[in-house]
């Protein structure tokens, strides 16, 4: 996994910048993909300290100069950044640098952001600041206009079959978990593991008897991609189902019959389309329910459409 990440753009300019001692006091790193953004961070982490003891450290996350915050399971408060704010003007307990890792700050509030503000434009000397977030869209413009900001795009099909080969070497289907990921490896892994919460997910969008109140009980969702990443796999799946192309599905899900059932094969390809054009727009910050619900009443339209012509 260590060399997935490290293969990125974004890991490799900031551990570039670190090295030469030029990285910016606040740098946010941008990555769809939340199961792995902790991590990748982390990864950034140990480049900028550059340590085998410090990356030890921080890979346990109790490395004394690298905070890591929030804590698993916890969210952003008023008083996770009071914390912040505190323990930035504390010195280095044993170099000449202090890095604070926030995970996931897109998801703290239009308040905690704007408390933490000044700090993040203006840090104590030797403190710096490495944000993540799974899009740039949650992030008060005032912030990013402080941050010097690395995007992650969606990994290539091989990078992903290498990470899997490296960690799955003797399981079956890894071209075919690669090739559906959308770019994923979590996805991928999902996949391999013959589903998982965003398939589920993704048969009941396709299936629900209002695709509307659906969308909205599903709310918003840190896996933007990885959703319709599932979405257009299942679709494609059940396209080979009703096309009696069983041998090419490598999805075991008895929902999918039930799809492939209830779409015409011309409704799947048209909302095969579709939703890759969901996955673009969800790239440009999109919304997610607006994106989600469009995309439910395009495919029920033309799920109605054939089945009249059929």
């Amino acid at each position: 996994m260590k060399e997935l990440l490290r293969s990125t753009t974004a890991y490799r300019l900031f551990a570039a910048d670190a090295a030469r001692g030029s990285a910016a006091h606040t740098t946010l790193v941008v990555f769809s993909d939340g199961s792995l953004l902790r991590a990748l961070l982390k990864e950034c982490a140990k480049a900028f300290f550059a340590g085998e003891r410090e990356s030890r450290l921080i890979d346990a996350e109790s490395y004394s100069d690298c905070v890591i915050l929030p804590a698993a399971g916890e969210k952003y408060t008023v008083e996770t950044a009071e914390r912040i704010i505190e323990e930035s003007l504390l010195r280095p307990v044993e170099g000449d640098k202090k890095l604070f890792v926030l995970d996931g700050f897109g998801e703290a509030t239009p308040l905690v952001q704007n408390k933490l503000l000044k700090v993040l434009e203006e840090p104590p000397a030797g403190v710096y600041f490495l944000l993540g977030a799974l899009s740039e869209h949650a992030i008060l413009p005032t912030v990013l206009s402080r941050a010097k900001r690395f995007s992650v795009e969606p990994f290539r099909e091989e990078a992903i079959l290498g990470a899997l080969t490296r960690n799955h070497a003797r399981e079956e289907g890894l071209q075919e978990a690669a090739a559906a990921s959308g770019g994923s490896y979590s996805a991928a892994e999902a996949i391999l593991a013959g589903g998982g919460e965003e398939f589920r997910l993704a048969e009941e969008f396709l299936t629900a008897p209002s695709p509307e109140a659906f969308v909205r009980a599903m709310g918003d969702r840190k896996e933007k991609k990885q959703f319709f990443a599932a979405v257009k796999t299942a679709l494609r799946e059940a396209l080979f189902l009703s096309l009696g192309r069983e041998e090419d599905c490598f999805l075991k899900r008895p929902a999918l019959r039930n799809i492939a059932r209830e779409y015409p094969a011309g409704a799947l390809i048209s909302a095969i389309r579709y939703t890759g054009e969901a996955e673009r727009d969800i790239q440009f910050n999109s919304n997610f329910g607006q994106a989600a619900l469009a995309l439910a009443i395009r495919i029920r339209e033309e799920k109605l459409r054939w089945q009249k012509l059929s």
